[in-house]
């Protein structure tokens, strides 16, 4: 009697696992089947546009990196978010790599990486850009993705991250977090919560 009690709470206790785990699948499959499918169109999409993060004293390394990077697609637009505070400076950068200053444009609304995101994103829109090479430090590029997967996934605007190597350790998880959530918030209010966010 013991030995059949024993298999009996032995076959339920693999019974419920299993009713675990097909539930845990239900739930996962569907985030599983959106991101393969997100990587594939994102694989064969095309971009149609440049667009280099400024922010501190990393812009300057981005516009180097981004006007030797732009000279391999030599028909696409170049947008410089929150550049260096020196425009002559940047537009100096880009034409001695050969850049033509007709592809620049060069913007310095933002204040922040969010903002960087915020003040561009309904502009690219407008001109039917829905992919772009996104450009930043590889120390930086986690907070890029969240932000950018946030506002320009909002939009129907795709991107292929492009790290710029630098020796710099990567931006801790909770300012991911912290700027994820502002760009959520943009999502909802329209407001990124710049004046409360110092520029980093």
């Amino acid at each position: 009697m013991d030995l059949n009690r024993q298999r009996y709470k032995l076959l339920n206790s693999k019974r419920r696992a299993r009713g675990r785990s097909f539930r845990c699948l239900i739930l996962v499959l569907p985030l599983v089947l959106w991101l393969g499918n997100k990587e594939v169109k994102s694989y064969f999409q095309k971009p149609q546009a440049v667009l280099v993060l400024g922010g501190s004293t990393a812009a300057l390394e981005r516009e180097k990196f981004a006007a030797k990077f732009a000279l391999q697609y030599p028909d696409l637009p170049i947008w410089v978010s929150g550049g260096s505070p020196n425009q002559r400076y940047t537009k100096r950068v880009f034409a001695k790599a050969g850049i033509d200053p007709s592809r620049l444009r060069l913007d310095y609304q933002a204040v922040d990486t969010v903002t960087n995101f915020t003040t561009l994103v309904d502009d690219l829109q407008a001109r039917g850009i829905h992919s772009v090479y996104l450009i930043t430090s590889d120390y930086h590029m986690r907070r890029a993705r969240i932000i950018g997967e946030i506002v320009l996934g909002s939009r129907g605007i795709d991107f292929k991250a492009v790290r710029v190597p630098s020796d710099r350790a990567p931006e801790s998880i909770e300012k991911a977090i912290r700027d994820g959530g502002r760009a959520i918030v943009w999502l909802l209010t329209g407001h990124t919560g710049a004046s409360i966010s110092r520029r980093d």
